[in-house]
């Protein structure tokens, strides 16, 4: 195909006008002497045709041709002479080396921080992206309560507060705030007032901020073995030393983490629904983590994902409710039991810390978008809130019941289940001699959304399994996925 075609006094790239496309037209030719002048196909100086006639020969109007080379000569792509027409701009030359190179980087040229060395390389593994069968943080969608939902959506989006326009508060809505506060008094026995909140982008960045608040490079922090691995990106990025901690049938061994660390800067813990074993931390446990604590002016970090959805018992309280000292930062997630995309959590922060929380916060992004902030205050406050909880509390404990049975119907004792008295998911364990990565690569191609339970070691010791969200599959289709799961182990 040639590069570019003649037409009477004016050169010009082949433009390939595509009327089906979304783009409009004035975009298409604005991009094809664009990207045409940018990779050195069009020199600086040459003359392009008039408008009319590459309009006539595109076989388009006249005004998307206008239109683009308006948007041209205003870039400084375009020049117009008086009497003479338009050209490629002469001011272009001094940049000709760069234009013709401008998409090549010799390997090793660009430099970034020493600090982005620290976080673990970004991929998206393809178990992360999927939506079916075993995807963990998937709640249960077709049940969310839409109809009520996008009334409030459409009701704050036609008739906003003026607070909604401008209003710098690096917590949060206030209202919203108050009701998070009501909530977790009564349902997680968490005690704070409503100025000890704030409103986070997901529990990620909570735990980002968290980090940032309270160490300095070097500084030891525990962490649950096995853990969330995100958790351990944030620290590494941090500069912390990461000290794992093993958790057994009752929770983080605390006594093991005072031996190895004792004057550790803090811990990170989960203490309701651990992840990913899901596990329960014991009374004794809560309360020897919470005396360290005291002693060692350490932090202790509770996160507290999906404690909403428990079967066996009421939900569990939380440490934070247990803590005198004011040593526990809390931190919990709507996205988790509305859904994912919604990125809304909060952070409960002791009374002492709420400045320096505050200060990060706002360098960080001010403060949190509204919108969802004003619907989710009233989801919450007309009970709608509530009301879902109870409705996805006995859903789930029935897809966790088929679940269950489904595993011990096809796997027998080849499998050891974790887990499964609370939440969206539970784990199960393999003997030796699998590969839970490599099975769940090969499961993702089958549409099963297998997430791999060894990348949660940070040492050695580290079991095969896979971790099974149960939220957005029914009893009927869980009992088939399950079959399958156990061809793809089999093989």
């Amino acid at each position: 195909m040639q590069e570019m075609a003649h037409i009477a006094s004016g050169v010009v790239p082949l433009i390939p006008i595509n009327r089906d496309l979304a783009t409009p037209l004035h975009r298409q030719v604005y991009s094809g002497f664009r990207d045409a002048i940018l990779r050195g196909g069009l020199a600086p100086g040459q003359q392009v045709p008039s408008s009319r006639a590459l309009a006539s020969a595109l076989g388009i109007s006249r005004f998307p041709v206008l239109d683009a080379y308006s948007q041209l000569n205003a870039e400084g792509f375009f020049e117009s002479r008086v009497g003479a027409g338009t050209f490629i701009s002469a001011s272009l030359r001094n940049h000709r080396r760069q234009i013709n190179h401008s998409v090549q980087t010799p390997a090793g040229s660009r430099t970034v921080s020493r600090q982005v060395s620290l976080f673990p390389r970004y991929e998206l593994s393809p178990w992360r992206h999927g939506w079916g069968a075993f995807a963990v943080h998937q709640p249960a969608i077709d049940q969310f309560p839409f109809e009520g939902w996008s009334k409030l959506v459409a009701r704050n989006s036609r008739r906003p507060r003026l607070h909604a326009f401008h209003h710098i508060d690096p917590l949060g809505l206030k209202p919203f705030r108050e009701a998070i506060c009501t909530y977790l008094s009564t349902s997680r026995a968490v005690r704070c007032d409503p100025g000890q909140i704030m409103i986070v982008s997901g529990s990620q960045q909570a735990l980002d901020i968290t980090a940032r608040v309270l160490f300095n490079p070097g500084d030891q922090a525990w962490i649950e073995e096995p853990c969330y691995p995100l958790v351990r990106s944030i620290l590494h990025g941090s500069g912390c030393k990461v000290r794992p901690v093993p958790v057994d049938r009752e929770g983080l061994n605390v006594e093991f983490g005072i031996r190895r660390a004792g004057k550790a800067r803090a811990a990170f813990v989960t203490p309701s629904h651990h992840y990913a074993l899901g596990v329960t931390m014991s009374i004794s446990r809560r309360l020897e983590l919470l005396e360290w604590a005291k002693h060692a002016s350490a932090w202790i970090i509770e996160d507290d994902y999906d404690s909403e959805f428990r079967f066996e018992s009421q939900p569990i309280a939380s440490l934070q409710g247990l803590d005198t000292a004011g040593r526990v930062i809390y931190i919990g997630t709507f996205s988790k039991v509305l859904y994912p995309s919604l990125r809304l959590g909060y952070i409960v922060i002791p009374p002492d810390l709420v400045e320096p929380f505050m200060s990060v916060r706002f360098s960080m992004d001010i403060f949190p978008p509204y919108l969802f902030q004003e619907v989710l205050t009233e989801f919450m406050s007309s009970g709608q809130f509530v009301r879902h909880i109870r409705r996805m509390r006995m859903l789930y404990r029935s897809r966790r019941e088929a679940l269950v049975e489904s595993l011990q119907n096809e796997f027998g004792r080849l499998v050891e289940i974790h887990g499964s008295e609370a939440g969206m998911h539970l784990s199960v364990t393999l003997p030796d001699g699998y590969d839970d990565v490599e099975v769940a690569y090969r499961a993702a191609k089958e549409k099963l959304w297998l997430w791999p339970l060894s990348p949660c070691w940070t040492g050695p010791g580290a079991r095969n399994g896979f971790i099974l969200g149960y939220g957005n599959t029914s009893e009927e289709q869980m009992r088939n996925e399950v079959g399958r799961l156990r061809k793809l182990v089999s093989a």
